[in-house]
């Protein structure tokens, strides 16, 4: 293998965004549902080293929010009901996002709201405090969806193992929740809270207020993948039934169709800033911050309901070069609540760090020792991103940001 080869198609020259602290080596959004970890599109740069994100965030600036909050009060106008049935399909966890959106929809907008959620498997105690309080003291309904336990622990286990994604599973039920409640319910309005291409994805994508389908529709079972294996191999190998799977398949295109189903971004509308969700959602839905820092990161407030979750961080520090400091700190850096400085700053210091605290319940919960986890880990890192320091036995990045 050539020392600088890159293993997923990204760039072999390592740049950082001159404005926030993000590199180029930050992949856009995939289908999940067919993620067969090849070749991927990463965050472009301009010819001044901005990358796509802080280029809409000074975009942001210009938006008429007034006029797009318009724009939202005559599609809620258009769904809205007055007999008590539900009007729209909100999905989440009982987060800050999901928090701050469901709330201000039912109270401030009028809406109907049902919540649904694609519960963790191994819930840390903050996270079902927080989802608890949600629903209590947020005064909103929920529907708690827990998948088949042996499946998708085999799932996350074969995505660790196949992917270096152990969220991959959680991921792909999380997207697909909405819309198969929708069409349950017939109810054919489900709001997210912002568009992911916020953080990376082309700039067209920011101007779309739904979600493209094809994150969220399929039309033949064959071309499903869960953790690269179609659900014919995963049946055959480990013994299970096609209905086990129905949680994972997406819904046909001419069935959403058929409702009118639509997934829009509540941040295409109004104006979409993380830490104002965090304040909101203190006061009006009981959400708490951890009483210590996430491990990876100096957030207290963010993504802290799964115990699976630090190492979804952590893969893609190995597989990327960028840990979950690198992601809250740009995030931070754009919404103008720490300046690059700072962000450089934090990422030396949090970015690689492992998360200790839930790393023996991880192991048990996808059946691995700590041996075999670290060859994993492994065999996933890019030549182009890390070398090895061999009188310390360590892996280093070869290029850190560093102003």
């Amino acid at each position: 293998m050539k020392k600088n080869y890159s293993l997923y198609g990204l760039p072999n020259e390592i740049k950082f965004c001159k404005s926030c602290s993000i590199s180029n080596q930050r992949p856009r959004s995939v289908v999940e549902f067919k993620n067969l970890n090849d070749e991927k599109k990463g965050i472009q740069f301009d010819d001044k080293g901005i990358c796509e994100a802080c280029n809409y965030s000074n975009t942001k600036k210009k938006i008429n929010w007034e006029e797009r909050e318009s724009k939202l009060i005559k599609l809620l106008d258009k769904h809205r009901k007055n007999n008590g049935e539900y009007d729209c399909i909100i999905p989440g966890s009982g987060g800050k996002d999901s928090a701050y959106a469901s709330h201000l929809l039912k109270y401030k907008y009028g809406m109907n709201p049902l919540t649904v959620t694609w519960a963790p498997h191994l819930y840390t105690q903050i996270g079902w405090e927080n989802f608890t309080n949600w629903i209590h003291d947020g005064g909103l309904d929920n529907i708690l969806f827990t998948p088949n336990g042996k499946l998708h622990r085999l799932l996350t286990k074969l995505a660790f193992e196949n992917l270096l994604h152990p969220f991959q599973p959680f991921i792909i039920g999380q997207k697909l929740i909405g819309p198969q409640t929708a069409l349950k319910y017939n109810v054919p309005l489900i709001f997210y809270g912002e568009n992911q291409a916020e953080y990376g994805n082309a700039l067209e994508e920011n101007e779309n207020p739904e979600m493209d389908m094809s994150f969220f529709s399929n039309e033949k079972i064959e071309d499903i993948r869960l953790s690269t294996l179609t659900i014919k191999e995963i049946i055959d190998k480990y013994n299970f039934r096609l209905n086990d799977f129905n949680p994972y398949l997406p819904p046909k295109k001419k069935d959403l169709k058929k409702l009118n189903i639509q997934q829009r971004f509540l941040g295409y509308y109004l104006r979409w800033d993380p830490q104002e969700c965090f304040y909101y959602a203190s006061k009006n839905t009981g959400f708490k911050p951890n009483t210590e820092r996430t491990e990876g990161s100096y957030s207290k407030y963010s993504s802290i309901d799964d115990k699976i979750d630090p190492f979804h961080y952590y893969c893609t520090f190995i597989k990327f070069g960028i840990g979950r400091a690198t992601y809250d700190s740009s995030q931070e850096v754009r919404n103008e609540k720490i300046t690059r400085e700072e962000a450089v700053h934090l990422i030396k210091k949090y970015d690689s760090e492992f998360p200790k605290k839930y790393f023996k319940e991880f192991l048990k919960y996808i059946d691995v020792d700590e041996g075999n986890f670290w060859k994993t880990i492994d065999k996933f890192r890019s030549p182009h991103l890390w070398e090895k320091d061999i009188k310390k036995d360590e892996w280093i990045l070869k290029k850190s940001i560093t102003k």
